[in-house]
């Protein structure tokens, strides 16, 4: 059996993290809806939005993250196993993917903790060039050797 590609740690890695970001936004979020008076039994959904005029701002900052969690990280998810179909775990891309899971995982601390905007959009504009630079690796590679 061969190793497996060094490109899949940072892949798990972001994996886990959104993961643990799941469990933290329900770990603040259901008692914050408890204490709200905002009931869940019954009810066909809220409509979205509805809980960021009812809940603290810091508790809905976990929830806000996690959804950015599930949005551009597809866009890594899906380069990263282009790259591992390719065969092209170069050290650049396996740098490149660690450095954007690094920067995700501090842009989500800063997202449900402080939220300060300035630095959370400095986090994802260099998370952001490592995915471009990913993606352009990933085309490039193809071009050549498609």
């Amino acid at each position: 059996m061969t190793a497996p590609s060094p490109l899949l740690a940072p892949m798990v890695t972001l994996i886990l993290w959104s993961l643990a970001m799941m469990i933290w936004m329900y770990v603040t979020r259901l008692p914050a809806m408890r204490r709200a008076g905002v009931q869940v039994k019954g009810r066909k959904g809220l409509k979205p939005g509805t809980l960021d005029s009812v809940l603290p701002e810091q508790v809905q900052w976990k929830a806000h993250n996690y959804g950015h969690l599930m949005e551009q990280p597809t866009i890594f998810y899906a380069t990263i196993a282009a790259l591992i179909f390719m065969g092209f775990d170069a050290w650049i891309n396996v740098w490149l993917a660690w450095g954007y899971v690094g920067l995700r995982i501090v842009h989500s601390l800063v997202q449900a903790t402080i939220n300060l905007i300035p630095l959370r959009f400095v986090l994802f504009i260099l998370s952001s060039l490592c995915l471009l630079s990913l993606a352009i690796h990933a085309a490039l590679f193809l071009w050549h050797h498609g």
